[in-house]
């Protein structure tokens, strides 16, 4: 058997590595980095988190998980909030305090909670209503609207940076 010249085995290895690499970040595990304070201080900004892409064929996006998507209004764009209302699910906001189909829900990773009114609307089939901890300075569906579940990328599961503070996400 002919011996491959050493160019060759290094092209192949470069190239068998980028098909890898584009396979996992296209369907296994991709990275983010958040750029706002809108998640604080469940994550701050400059944390890189990752997110796991194929969870949700598995099983369906739950309450409190925090997921990343393509930004409703520009899709080119990723956010990171929580999710608050489920498909089918009706969502108000009497000073500050979430309802969900007229029940108050616990949200202990609120830090910074405000005094926001939002009259009862009905979460679509097939769309989540999301919010970010931060409430006084995040962007989310009370502003934009709801987000589709084709633009969700995943759930967040792992904060690697910094290095401090690494971990599992809730």
């Amino acid at each position: 058997m002919a011996v491959k010249p050493w160019w060759r085995e290094t092209i192949e290895t470069i190239l068998w590595a980028v098909v890898l690499a584009l396979v996992i970040r296209t369907f296994v595990v991709q990275a983010f980095w958040i750029p706002s304070g809108s998640m604080i201080p469940t994550l701050l900004p400059g944390d890189r988190v990752l997110v796991c892409k194929f969870w949700y064929a598995l099983q369906e996006p739950e309450r409190g998980q925090i997921f990343v998507f393509k930004y409703p209004v520009d899709p080119k764009r990723d956010f990171v909030k929580r999710i608050i209302g489920l498909p089918g699910d009706r969502v108000a906001i009497r000073q500050g305090e979430v309802f969900i189909n007229g029940d108050p829900i616990e949200e202990p990773y609120v830090g910074f909670p405000d005094a926001y009114i939002m009259d009862e609307v009905k979460v679509p089939e097939g769309h989540y209503f999301a919010m970010g901890d931060n409430r006084p300075n995040s962007q989310d569906s009370r502003f934009w609207g709801f987000v589709p579940e084709d633009n969700i990328r995943g759930p967040v599961f792992l904060r690697y940076w910094p290095i401090k503070r690494i971990g599992l996400v809730d």
